[in-house]
Parts: structure tokens; C-alpha cells; sequence
């Protein structure tokens, strides 16, 4: 009798991401006889039922492909006893004989609200983990449940294509982070959890009304889901792919383009940018912005219109102001983008 089919859906796709990791581990033009050594794949592991799943299927598939599977959770310290918890997080993974496994206590700043904010700070600790054990890849736990509140999230902030492609399978430095989920929904993995007897925790905050994201989860999708049907979850994940495709080849003829348009002193031309298709002029003007110094989190599409009305509707306006401390004016014919 094979394994539940939770269980198995979630370790096919989990294997699926090893061989990848695998062939993208491997050096081609290395010498035969040179020995390599297994890549290491971490799981970044919450506690709760997406991610333990995930750990789970990581332990079963990896030794299997001859991969080392290890285990990082974060201590976000935001709640009383998070150490306690995330020290359970490292007793089920260290069951699960992952090695090596670690918890990471950060501190989560204010900048950007506070789910941005300790986004950033869990990043930062699973890619300082990933650099101390010299780790190949690091699995996320995103489910298409996830890929689906991120795409009505950029949805609402009207950013444009790049946000409604919602989050990448493959992302981060050299590919580091990998999405084995963003096909499987939740519920999904919450029965492979059940079938193998494993304990989840379940953070309060993804119940907390005072999250954006929690609110859409529990009263925004529940709502188009009444309205339109039970397809709106598989139906957004879909769009995130197709939007994704479609941003991806706006940006590679962005990047050829912006040589394009600059002068000899590497300064952006005004008329030829304003020969450029809205949608790729704006790409350009977006690059030239985080090239300056501007963060491209804080960058939204409000932004760059405001810049690119310097091309299209140029009536004397003064510099703009971006984040990061840059600003965009025109001067002579030429859009001079720096630091304030």
C-alpha cells in the first residue's frame, strides 16, 4: 500500500526541485575523478503546517538522491515563549534526522509595516544560515494558497505586471530559494501533516485581523471565492505564471533597450525614451531608479509614473522625489536620475 496522497503529492514535488538542485549542483566541465561533495538543502521551517510538510518530504526524498538535508527556523521574538517554540521547531526536524539544523533569533525592525519588516529580517537569517553551511538551495513553504493572497495583495497596490506574477519558484542569489508548493494547495499539505502523525503549530498571527494578508485570507478570498466560485485560488495562481512569463520579456527588452537610449556619457535621452513602448520605458526608468539608489521594495508604480511624465508630459516640473533620498529631473533633453 503506497503512502497517503497527500503525502505523495507533496514528495513529488519535492523531489522534483532535488533533481533540480542536483543538476544545477553539478560542474560539467569538472574532472571525472574529482570528488564532489552531496549539495546541502535546508528547509525553512516555521513549525506550522505548510512547512513541516515540506521538512518532511525533504528528510524522505533527499537521502534518496544522495542530497544532505538540514533545517533552519526563525525566532521572529515577536510573541512571548517564540524561543521555547522555535526550540520544539528544532526538536521535530532534528526527528525528522535532519542535519544540520539551527534557530536563528533576529530582531524585526518598522520599516515598511511590520510583515514587511520581519520578512526582511527572516531572509536575512535564512541567507546568513544558507552562507554558514555553505547550503546549495534553501525550500520555502509557499503554497498556491500563498501564490494566489499574492497576487490580490498586488492587485490592490496597483504595481503593475511584475506584481501580479506573484512569487517565483526559483529566487535569490544563484537560485537559492526554491517554491516546491506553489502547485499544492494548503489543505494539501495540512493532510500530509495529519497522515504522518506530525505536529504543526499554527501562528495566531495568520488569524490576526490587524494583517493584511490575514484578513485576505480569511475574509477577502472566503468572499470571492462565494461570488465566483471555488476555481479563484488555482485561477490567480495561473495568472501569477502567465503575468510572470509576460514580465519577463518586457524586462529582457528593457535591459536591451536601456543601451539604447543613453548618450555617450551614459545619460538617459529624453526622445528616445519617449520612442519606447510605455511599458518598456517605464522598465528603464525603474532600473535607472534602483541603479541610483532608490530600494526597489519601496519603489511602486506611483513612482515612476511621476517620472515618466517628465517624458511624456514635460511642462517645467521640478525634480522628483523617490525613495532611497533619489530624485529624477530633466535637464537639457536628458533625465538625470541621482542621489538627493
Amino acid at each position: 500500500m503506497g503512502p497517503h496522497p497527500a503525502v505523495a503529492a507533496i514528495r513529488l514535488a519535492v523531489r522534483r526541485v532535488l533533481h533540480d538542485v542536483l543538476n544545477d549542483h553539478s560542474a560539467p566541465h569538472a574532472a571525472p575523478e574529482a570528488p564532489r561533495t552531496p549539495p546541502l538543502v535546508l528547509v525553512a521551517c516555521s513549525g506550522g503546517a505548510d512547512s513541516m510538510a515540506l521538512a518532511s518530504a525533504l528528510a524522505f526524498e533527499a537521502p534518496k538522491l544522495g542530497i544532505r538535508a538540514g533545517g533552519v527556523t526563525v525566532d521572529h521574538g515577536l510573541q512571548p515563549g517564540s524561543d521555547l517554540r522555535a526550540a520544539e521547531v528544532v526538536a521535530r526536524l532534528t526527528a525528522l534526522r535532519l542535519d544540520p539544523v539551527e534557530s536563528a533569533a533576529v530582531h524585526v525592525g518598522r520599516d515598511g509595516g511590520p510583515e514587511a519588516a520581519a520578512r526582511d529580517a527572516r531572509y536575512a537569517a535564512l541567507d546568513a544560515a544558507a552562507d554558514h553551511h555553505g547550503a546549495a538551495a534553501i525550500l520555502l513553504g509557499h503554497t498556491r494558497d500563498d501564490q494566489a493572497e499574492t497576487v490580490l495583495l498586488g492587485l490592490a497596490r496597483g504595481s503593475g505586471i511584475r506584481s501580479l506574477s506573484g512569487m517565483a519558484a526559483t529566487s535569490g542569489v544563484d537560485g537559492r530559494y526554491r517554491r516546491p508548493f506553489l502547485h499544492v494547495d494548503r489543505q494539501t499539505a495540512r493532510k500530509a501533516c495529519m497522515a504522518q502523525s506530525l505536529p504543526v503549530w499554527d501562528d495566531p498571527h495568520n488569524t490576526d485581523p490587524a494583517y493584511t494578508r490575514s484578513r485576505l485570507r480569511h475574509e477577502g478570498l472566503p468572499a470571492l471565492e462565494k461570488a465566483l466560485g471555488k476555481g479563484v485560488v488555482e485561477a490567480l495562481a495561473r495568472t501569477a505564471q502567465l503575468s510572470r512569463d509576460d514580465a519577463d520579456a518586457l524586462d529582457t527588452w528593457a535591459a536591451q533597450a536601456e543601451a539604447m537610449v543613453r548618450d555617450p556619457a551614459g545619460l538617459l535621452e529624453c526622445a528616445k525614451l519617449y520612442a519606447l513602448p510605455p511599458a518598456v520605458r517605464r522598465r528603464v526608468l525603474r532600473r535607472a531608479a534602483i541603479e541610483a539608489g532608490a530600494p526597489a521594495g519601496a519603489l511602486f508604480a506611483r513612482h515612476i509614473e511621476e517620472v515618466d511624465r517628465l517624458i511624456t508630459g514635460w511642462r517645467g516640473q521640478g525634480e522628483i522625489n523617490l525613495p532611497g533620498k533619489v530624485v529624477a529631473q530633466r535637464q537639457g533633453g536628458r533625465l538625470v536620475i541621482r542621489q538627493g
